[in-house]
């Protein structure tokens, strides 16, 4: 099984797991559920900061680099439950980010010099 699939798979058996079915969610639970995921996200990226000294007037702060790699993989947990909710499979998130990079490198290779959505529409 790839990598990223078995991870979807642990995900989704976590969640239920914990009471919340990703893919048995109506409209009105699937909005709630992207909040409370992209919230969680932000609690996270807010302790992924702590992790670093990112107080420059304070001297005693000190790199955690193995919390950082344990906040990344909590917001990771949060990211692909989002995915979850959304529809998106592995290969969905695959897919998408596929054709995002390609995107961003299109973007890079013009120089980036103008805001453009509409080349992200195909995604």
């Amino acid at each position: 099984m790839d990598k990223l699939e078995e991870i979807f798979r642990l995900q989704d058996e976590l969640n239920k797991r914990i009471g919340v079915d990703t893919g048995a969610l109506d409209e009105k639970g699937k909005a709630e559920w992207v909040l409370n995921y992209t919230r969680a996200l932000q609690q996270e990226t807010a302790e992924l900061i702590d992790s670093v000294p990112w107080k420059w007037w304070a001297k005693y702060q000190k790199f955690d680099e193995q919390n950082a790699r344990v906040e990344v993989v909590d917001l990771f947990h949060f990211l692909v439950s989002l995915a979850q909710v959304l529809g998106m499979s592995a290969q969905d998130v695959y897919d998408a980010y596929a054709k995002k990079n390609k995107v961003n490198h299109n973007r890079q290779d013009s120089g980036y010099s103008a805001k453009n959505e509409d080349d992200s529409r195909h995604i």
